[in-house]
């Protein structure tokens, strides 16, 4: 049963005629539908023509440099290493090769060289990397470059520095210098794990300085300010002009006209269907 004296619900039609009403500023924008904007549309398929490889190019190309650089520097750390690192000295005593300096850390100390020589190239690899590829915005590219070439740097640099260092053959060199003869042990690592603080260096700084000084994209406008949203009067009250922008499609799809200044009608004042149609 209806109760008495009550107006119809308006129709879809009485709803359209109300033309002044302004919009729900909340509702999200509706998507443009195909064909709005041919220049979008022929990028998009562009893209979508080209094949997955030649869009990876570009990256790939980033890794590989990046590595290439490691691998140079991961010489010039060979020679450091070789150079700077603590040797064991021996002696030779009879058929027999001693220690020069039995309670001597040589073996630690070529260990803590490396290290520290392997956390410079880190940050250095990683700053002239933030550097030259901060105008693209970096990139995974960059970060896989740096970790992959500073570990196989690192590696080669172990082995480089071996080599250049003093000989690994005790018994030929005893028998070089002869009895009671001083020579020095070949550098090595104990702790294997000191070939990860190149690349762990480089991960660390490469993510401080893209925090701190990296690219920023433009935060996106909020969806009630998208293209399709509604000017907003001016704070003063003075009447705004009638804008060109897109319409406004609230939720139910009905586009919207634009917004042109007039104050809106509230929803007691808005005029309502004739009541001629009640039913008792």
């Amino acid at each position: 049963m209806t109760v008495p004296n009550t107006p119809p619900d308006p129709a879809r039609a009485d709803a359209d005629a109300v033309t002044d009403a302004v919009p729900d500023p909340y509702a999200p924008p509706r998507p443009p539908a195909p064909g709005s904007y041919p220049v979008l549309d022929l990028v998009s398929a562009k893209r979508s023509d080209e094949p997955a490889l030649q869009r990876l190019m570009p990256e790939l190309r980033v890794g590989a440099v990046t590595v290439l650089a490691c691998l140079v520097l991961g010489v010039a750390m060979a020679a450091l290493w070789a150079w700077l690192a603590p040797k064991v000295p021996l002696v030779v005593d009879g058929n027999k090769i001693l220690y020069g300096d039995p309670e001597g850390e040589q073996r630690a100390g070529a260990d803590s060289v490396f290290v520290l020589i392997g956390l410079g190239m880190g940050l250095l690899t990683a700053l002239g990397a933030f550097l030259l590829t901060r105008k693209r915005g970096g990139g995974i590219a960059v970060a896989v470059g740096l970790a992959v070439g500073g570990l196989l740097a690192s590696f080669g640099a172990w082995g480089l520095g071996r080599w250049l260092g003093p000989s690994g053959d005790l018994v030929a060199e005893a028998r070089r210098v002869g009895n009671g003869g001083h020579f020095r042990a070949d550098i090595d690592l104990g702790a294997y794990g000191a070939v990860l603080a190149w690349p762990m260096a480089a991960m660390v700084v490469l993510l401080a300085l893209s925090a701190a000084f990296g690219k920023r994209e433009e935060d996106p406008p909020p969806y009630w300010a998208g293209p399709y949203a509604a000017p907003v009067p001016p704070a003063d009250g003075a009447p705004a002009a009638p804008t060109e922008a897109g319409p406004v499609f609230p939720h139910d799809g009905r586009p919207t006209p634009p917004y042109d200044g007039r104050p809106a009608v509230p929803q007691d004042e808005r005029p309502r269907p004739p009541e001629d149609g009640r039913q008792g």
